[in-house]
């Protein structure tokens, strides 16, 4: 009896499989942080951004009455589906809908991009909050 080797998953089945997860884990690191806000995570197929697929959640708040949360999560997804690196680039200051803020994450994974976002706390804690969800999803792709 031979045996069937089962079809390598993709990357946006890799991404569905685990998104929940990753975004409690980036929950998890705000809240020891002792910040809340909101965090999104996206998987960005091959070497070019040309299509995403996001998850978001509110992580305690999605406004703090003067800033949207939502809005700048993903105006920082956006710099890093250009820059193809984190955001916060001082150099794209200038680029309408992208504010420049730290917080925003990039890690290539062998089938494409991992892009993750959380906003409500200071650059560095968006940054870290992100980061250590992203991490955790991107050895899913090893």
């Amino acid at each position: 009896m031979s045996e069937t080797k089962s079809p390598e998953k993709t990357g946006e089945q890799i991404f569905v499989e685990n998104a929940d997860e990753c975004l409690s884990i980036i929950e998890k690191r705000a809240q020891e942080l002792e910040i809340t806000g909101a965090g999104m995570i996206a998987f960005v197929p091959g070497t070019e951004t040309t299509t995403w697929v996001s998850k978001m959640k509110v992580m305690g708040r999605i406004t703090d009455g003067n800033l949207n949360f939502c809005g700048v999560i993903y105006s920082k997804a956006a710099e890093m589906a250009i820059t193809l690196k984190d955001s916060g680039n001082e150099s794209r200051k200038d680029i309408i809908g992208e504010l420049g803020w730290q917080g925003g994450v990039i890690i290539k994974v062998k089938s494409g991009y991992l892009l993750g976002a959380f906003s409500g706390g200071s650059g560095e804690q968006d940054v870290e909050s992100a980061r250590k969800g992203l991490e955790w999803l991107a050895q899913k792709y090893q």
